[in-house]
Parts: C-alpha cells; sequence; structure tokens
C-alpha cells in the first residue's frame, strides 16, 4: 500500500510539473506547430480516363466509390433536430444498406451523438446510386452544415470486356498508378492532374473537408482510344483458349495487326492456371482429374522472346534472295532427309527426305535440310554478311511499341566472342540460337503483306477528352522498304505455296487466299538432357491477293493430339481469318445488280402542301395545279411523274381514314374532327379502332396504331 502510494504521489506530482511547464515555459514555436498540424492540405485525385476500343467498346473505367458518413454534433444539429430525424433516418439507411437492423442504425447514431463524436461512418464503399440515395435521407439531405452529411470519394478501376485484351490494357497498382499495358504506357494522359483541398483533423484522428476553403480542383484525365477491334479481339481469345485446351498446353499468343498501318487489332495471351479452392488445394472433378482455366498472367507477344523455328526461315530466303545467290527455281539436294554439320545431325520432318527439289518447294514443305544447305554453301566463308543482312531487316532491334516489357531482340554476330560456333551459321538459318518476340516475327511478315513496308506496331488510334478528339497517333513507319519489289514478290508466291502446296495446306480453303509459314521449334534444342517440349507456330496474312490483316498465332508446350505448327497453331489462324473475313463488309463486293424498282420515292398520304415542297425540293414534277383546294392528298407514281389523289374528309359523323398516314397528319385530322387520339407504336398509322366509317360523337375515344 506505501509502495502504490508513493507512486501515485510521483504520478500526481508529474502532471503539475507538466501544467506548470506548458503554462510558463514551453517553446512557443513547436507549440504553434503542434496546433497547426490539425489543419492540412489533401490531394483531390482526378477521375482517370477511360480505355476504349476501336469501336467504341468501354474496356477499362473508373467507376465511383464513396465513403460516407455524419457529423452527428455539428452546430445546426440541435438535440431537438436529432430526435425529430433519427427514427426516420435509421430506417432510410437500413433500407439503402440492409445488412443492419433500423434498430441497430439507430442505436448506433444515438450513441455517436451521446459520445460527442464528430463522425458515424455509415459506409465505405458505398455505389454512386446508393449515394444518391443517400443525399434524399431525412438530416443528410440538408447538407454538410445543416445536415452534417460527410463523404469523399474515391474510384476503383474496371474492365466492362472482362478478360478480353485485359494484360494488354493493363492494370494499376495500389497507388492507382498504371502498372503495365496501355494504363502505364499512357498514365500522364490517364491519369490528369491531381486537386487540392483543405482539411482539419477532428475527435477520432479523423480528417473533414473544410467549409468554404479555397480548392485547386483536379482535371480530370484523357480518355484513351485503343486500336483492339472487341468482335476481333473475342474471336481471337476464344480460337486460341479451345486450341490451348484441346493440345493441353501450357500458354500461347495470337496477335492480329492491319497490314497497312500497323495497329494492333487483336492480341491474346493465355496461360493454363490451376483451379484452387478457398485452402488453396486444386480442385479436381469427380475422376480426380486437376482443373485449371486459361487466364491472361504475362504478355507473350510482347515480352518473351524465344527460338522462333522455322517461322524464320522467311527472313533466311529474305537475305538470300535480296544478295542475288539463289533463285527460287534452282534444284536443292536434300537426300534422305539428313545432313550433319560438324558431326551434329540436323534432319527433316519427313522420313527418307525430299530428294532433289525446287528452292522454292525446299521452303513450302519447309526443309531443314534444304534451307541450311544453301546458306552454308553462300554464307560460309562470310557469315557476317548473313548476319548483317538480318540486320538489315531491323530483327536485332526492339520495336519500340509504348507497352512496356519488350523483350530484347538477340541475333549474334559472328565477332562476338563465346557465342558464334561452326554450328550458328546453319542453326540460325533454320530458326535456332537466336531469340525473337512473336510480335517481331509478325511485323516482319506484314512487311512482305504491306509490298516491303515495315509499320511499327501501335496500340493507340487517339486521345479523346469530353468526346473531343485531342491527338490522333499516325501509323509510324520503320523502313520504307525492307527489300526490292522483285525479293517481295517471290516471297510472296511462296508463303502462298506453303498453304496451297506445302506443310499448311489443312488451312487452305475456297473463298480466299492465305499466305504464310508454319513453325515447330524444339524449346530445348540442343540440350540432351531435358525432355523435348515444343513451340508450334503460324503466321502470315489474309486475303494473300490483297492482304488486308497479319496473324501469328504461337503455341508453347502442347502435350498431346500433336504438336506441329500447321496442327495446333494452323487451325486458330484459320478460324480467326474465317470470322474476320465472313463479318469484314470490305471483304465483300457490293451488289450492283440492276433491279427493276421506281426511281421515285414515295411519299406517305397526307398534307398536299408539305409533300410537295418535298417533292419540289426533288425536283418532280407533281399534277398540284390540277387539284383545286384539296388539303390531303394520296401520292402515286405514273411514268416518272408523281400523281396526287385528293382526299375528302367532309362526313363529319363517321371516323377518317388515317390509315397510311405519319402521326403528325393523323393527329391534326382526328382532332379537327372532335376525336380524342391516342398513340401506341412507331412509323405510319397501321391501325384505328374505331375503324374507317364508323359513326361517333365528338369526344370520343380513338386509338392509332403505328408499325
Amino acid at each position: 500500500m506505501v509502495f502504490l502510494y508513493i507512486c501515485m504521489v510521483i504520478f500526481g506530482i508529474s502532471i503539475i510539473v507538466k501544467i506548470v511547464y506548458l503554462q510558463f515555459f514551453y517553446d512557443k514555436e513547436n507549440f504553434a506547430e503542434a496546433l497547426g498540424s490539425t489543419i492540412i492540405e489533401a490531394r483531390i485525385e482526378p477521375t482517370r480516363g477511360d480505355i476504349y476500343s476501336s469501336d467504341g467498346k468501354l474496356m477499362a473505367t473508373s467507376v465511383a466509390r464513396y465513403e460516407v458518413g455524419v457529423d452527428l454534433n455539428c452546430e445546426a444539429i440541435t438535440q431537438e433536430v436529432f430526435n425529430d430525424n433519427v427514427d426516420s433516418l435509421a430506417i432510410c439507411l437500413c433500407e439503402i444498406f440492409p445488412h443492419k437492423t433500423k434498430e441497430k442504425y439507430k442505436q448506433e447514431l444515438m450513441a455517436s451523438r451521446d459520445k460527442g463524436s464528430r463522425y458515424y461512418r455509415i459506409n465505405y464503399k458505398a455505389s454512386f446510386s446508393q449515394f444518391k440515395k443517400l443525399e434524399q435521407c431525412p438530416l443528410l439531405r440538408k447538407g454538410r452544415l445543416k445536415g452534417g452529411f460527410v463523404y469523399a470519394k474515391t474510384f476503383t478501376r474496371q474492365k466492362p470486356c472482362g478478360i478480353l485484351a485485359s494484360r494488354t490494357i493493363g492494370s494499376l497498382n495500389p497507388n492507382k498508378v498504371g502498372n503495365v499495358g496501355l494504363e502505364a504506357a499512357f498514365n500522364n494522359e490517364l491519369g490528369g492532374q491531381v486537386g487540392y483541398t483543405v482539411k482539419e483533423r477532428i475527435s477520432g484522428s479523423l480528417w473533414m473537408p473544410v467549409e468554404n476553403a479555397q480548392t485547386v480542383k483536379p482535371i480530370d484525365g484523357m480518355d484513351l482510344i485503343s486500336t483492339i477491334d472487341v468482335s476481333i479481339q473475342d474471336v481471337t481469345e476464344t480460337a486460341l483458349e479451345n486450341q490451348l485446351r484441346k493440345h493441353n498446353a501450357k500458354y500461347g499468343t495470337a496477335v492480329v495487326m492491319e497490314v497497312e498501318t500497323g495497329k494492333i487489332r487483336a492480341i491474346a495471351n493465355l496461360e493454363r492456371k490451376i483451379l484452387r479452392d478457398k485452402n488453396g488445394n486444386p480442385v479436381k472433378d469427380e475422376e480426380g482429374n486437376i482443373q485449371y482455366s486459361y487466364q491472361e498472367t504475362l504478355n507473350y507477344a510482347v515480352g518473351e522472346a524465344t527460338d522462333p523455328g522455322s517461322t524464320f526461315k522467311l527472313a533466311s530466303m529474305l537475305v538470300a534472295l535480296e544478295d542475288g545467290y539463289v533463285t527460287p527455281d534452282q534444284m536443292v539436294e536434300t537426300g534422305n532427309g539428313v545432313i550433319k554439320y560438324y558431326g551434329k545431325a540436323m534432319k527433316d520432318t519427313k522420313v527418307g527426305g525430299y530428294g532433289t527439289i525446287t528452292l522454292k518447294e525446299a521452303f513450302e514443305v519447309s526443309s531443314n535440310v534444304g534451307l541450311s544447305k544453301i546458306i552454308n554453301e553462300n554464307y560460309k566463308h562470310q557469315p557476317d554478311k548473313y548476319v548483317e543482312g538480318l540486320y538489315r531487316l531491323h530483327l536485332h532491334e526492339p520495336l519500340g511499341v509504348v507497352i512496356k516489357g519488350e523483350a530484347i531482340p538477340v541475333i549474334h554476330h559472328p565477332n562476338e566472342k563465346g557465342v558464334w560456333s561452326g554450328l550458328s551459321l546453319t542453326q540460325m538459318s533454320i530458326g535456332y540460337e537466336l531469340q525473337i518476340s512473336p510480335l517481331q516475327i509478325l511485323t516482319l511478315y506484314n512487311a512482305i503483306a504491306n509490298n516491303g513496308k515495315m509499320m511499327r506496331p501501335i496500340f493507340a488510334e487517339a486521345l479523346s477528352y469530353r468526346g473531343k478528339i485531342q491527338k490522333i497517333f499516325e501509323p509510324e513507319v520503320i523502313d520504307p522498304q525492307i527489300c526490292s519489289p522483285k525479293t517481295i514478290e517471290i516471297i510472296k508466291e511462296m508463303l502462298e505455296g506453303v498453304v496451297e502446296n506445302g506443310t499448311a495446306k489443312n488451312i487452305k480453303n475456297s473463298n480466299y487466299k492465305i499466305a504464310g509459314k508454319t513453325g515447330t521449334a524444339q524449346m530445348n534444342y540442343g540440350n540432351d538432357t531435358l525432355g523435348i517440349e515444343y513451340h508450334a507456330s503460324f503466321v502470315g496474312y489474309f486475303p494473300a491477293d490483297d492482304p488486308k490483316y497479319t496473324c501469328i498465332v504461337s503455341v508453347y508446350r502442347p502435350n498431346r493430339k500433336g504438336f506441329y505448327g500447321n496442327v495446333v497453331a494452323g487451325p486458330v489462324f484459320k478460324e480467326i481469318a474465317d470470322r474476320i473475313y465472313s463479318t469484314d463488309p470490305n471483304f465483300h463486293k457490293a451488289d450492283t445488280t440492276i433491279h427493276d424498282v421506281p426511281t421515285i420515292p414515295l411519299a406517305k398520304k397526307g398534307c398536299k402542301k408539305e409533300t410537295d415542297i418535298v417533292y419540289k425540293w426533288l425536283n418532280y414534277n407533281t399534277n398540284i395545279n390540277s387539284l383545286g383546294q384539296t388539303e390531303w392528298i394520296i401520292p402515286t407514281i405514273d411514268n416518272e411523274k408523281v400523281i396526287y389523289k385528293p382526299i375528302n374528309f367532309s362526313d363529319d359523323t363517321r371516323v377518317p381514314n388515317v390509315i397510311g398516314m405519319g402521326l403528325k397528319d393523323a393527329i391534326v385530322i382526328l382532332e379537327n374532327a372532335g376525336l380524342n387520339v391516342k398513340v401506341s407504336g412507331r412509323g405510319r398509322v397501321t391501325r384505328q379502332v374505331p375503324g374507317q366509317g364508323n359513326h361517333y360523337r365528338k369526344g370520343d375515344d380513338i386509338v392509332i396504331i403505328l408499325g
């Protein structure tokens, strides 16, 4: 007891000492600074701009959420005002946010009032519609000063189109800043400019805006119109996912580019993910098989560079043709389909080989022996010339796209020590010992379709602010002519031959021509210690005779039902191309057949004066001068002349016939007859009740139905 007594005395003395110190000896500057900390300058976040598809679909938007509360101890809310409104306010809150009963709301409101609290939080993530309802609630409808209504608006980012192009559209980090995709590439434009206001700290360490304080209003972000076409994107993702599931592939990507402009109309990146329950355990079906889904996780088309395989043979052929070392009809001996370079065997897919064939045929059947042989024969003693030919095609340069994380291509030069060997030339000729992203391969093929003009892939059409275009992103040319027109024509014929006669005959169709190249690459090529895994691809353009779109499909690590490019990737390309070709009106010529139809438009029956004004404006002759004082007419066409037939409504005891008239004329006639008109539908009058000729009295109802 003595010990406790001493402690209490010491505690009391310390309080007295502190009071004396603050009263007479405190540091005035520090004390003023502490008092000033109850007022702060707070940020007002602007509304982030929306992202649209090229066809006007909303792909990313900011949805408002409101933290709402009430200051039940503000000066305007007296005890009488509180008592008069608390019951009705509790009922209103229960209707808007039914997770609490009205009794619970009333209890909490009264407790907040009794404690002297300056803030009772109603909800921290109310929707806009809920917020508007709160503004009409008792007490709250009086606003901040008289009703104590306090709120703060924040925004959450949502994607109305779901997973469509989700990775390309991008996402925001916890600070509401663009993290990946277009959200990151155009973060400054979408983000707008922050505003500022003044807030004061109230009890409970809560901050409330200071009324009538000077504020700097935020400037909302601009909207971004992307190049993505939702309909093309949808078919691209659907076709890719179905094929990934069919072959149980690890992941895949598909990209559709507009030939002339380089605009990316669709880009899909899907990866297999195991479905897990709330405890993190894999979900299994009734037979015990693990279930999985395909999701957009990484942008493989832009950010992953791998050995492309046989799709790279196009680049080798371009270099050799442009250097003048080969012609498409020269013969090449492929033998039994096996050739050795420095003791390492290179094989063709066909057992027994293709024998002696033309170079064009070797390209069409994707002969490793044939392509590597012509490159080795012509560049063995000058490998630097071959590599520099690839450099002329810009394959060693990043594309410089706006989306962050672009993979850096790797094409080694013979002068690089430690990476170049005797096998490098022949391996590179068929798409190994180098790393190229799918988007870069697509850009090369697009240049062929575009007659040699290489376009930079672009993902944005324009920026707009409140409906007005502020900036248009023009197509960007990387190289106006990557090789001679003669070489382009030869290559085009070879690419068409791949589909007509070669490895991609399975996607040939009779409606339009496809040109392209298959690719089947071993992902761990040259490493015999690892199991074989494949990368199947197809890249090409359509229609081959007048290319509009280029497309690449890459499927990685398929492990059932085949692994070759024509079997795994080709069908995806064909499904995408078929859907675009069938739905795009630009591919189908308009019907120019001459039909025997009247050349003069026929008007509805109605007012003579107004009808004749239109026909005179169209320079058509009418018989108006022979009609006399008739006000209502029925137009007919006779020998390229408009003939009016008069309508007589002189009988005021029978219902007029207004069938075939427009609504305006029908109402004038019926109301002049003394009828009360009721209307249903749109268009011209197709029915009236009561019908024409029935007797009526003034003031009777008549219903006219439009259609």
